[in-house]
């Protein structure tokens, strides 16, 4: 079921049995056993498989592992830049603290596993707007001062957040320069979120921007 949760789009019954270590009739067997068990699969033996994306399954018990991984993430965020998305982090950690057993409860709390804050926290950073635009895919005008020191107004369409160590920076589409370009945050001297929509759904303009620079499909 995890082989399958992770991934978006059908995968054969071949990868999924190189990946899980086991035969693939014993595979096959696996996912008939699933099937009858309610696991809302999708495909045959020769096409793939896919697990819909609406079927709901019970949170797992995290193992030790996991349960590292999912603390630091969620302490890096809390101490990011991102003040609003360290508050949802942190709202996020009492939900499943709260869902957790007793004493996985204890063990969440205990981690040694901490996130170092960046060194050049900005106040008020536009990061939480930003967000909220490319969500309900507005344009965006900004004050942007350039390598040059030059401060241009730019109307974009904003495609995608980095979160780096020591900055941030916009992916967006630029329609001054009708390109995509990279702002660093720090760069925006003014930052608006329009009420004009973008002229096509953001995730078309993320598909053209990976295509365009190569960069793979993440989970």
């Amino acid at each position: 079921m995890q082989a399958l949760r992770r991934r978006r789009r059908p995968v054969t019954g071949a990868v999924l049995a190189e990946e899980t270590g086991v035969s693939l009739r014993s595979l096959y067997r696996d996912i008939e056993t699933l099937k009858s068990m309610g696991a809302a699969i999708d495909g045959e033996a020769g096409l793939g498989f896919q697990l819909r994306a609406d079927y709901f399954m019970p949170p797992l018990m995290f193992s030790d592992e996991e349960l590292e991984a999912l603390v630091l993430g969620l302490r890096t965020l809390m101490q990011g830049p991102d003040r609003e998305m360290a508050r949802t982090a942190l709202d996020a950690r009492s939900k499943i603290s709260a869902v957790l057993p007793p004493e996985r409860r204890g063990e969440m709390e205990s981690v040694g596993l901490f996130a170092v804050p960046p060194y050049n926290l900005m106040m008020n950073n536009p990061l939480a707007d930003i967000r909220r635009a490319m969500r309900e895919e507005r344009q965006v005008r900004l004050g942007y001062r350039d390598k040059k020191g030059e401060v241009t107004g730019r109307t974009v369409y904003p495609v995608a957040l980095g979160y780096f160590e020591n900055h941030q920076s916009l992916v967006a589409w630029c329609t001054l320069r009708q390109d995509f370009r990279t702002f660093r945050i720090d760069g925006m001297q003014s930052m608006e979120v329009l009420a004009e929509r973008m002229p096509e759904p953001r995730r078309t303009l993320l598909f053209r921007w990976r295509t365009a620079n190569n960069v793979p499909d993440l989970p």
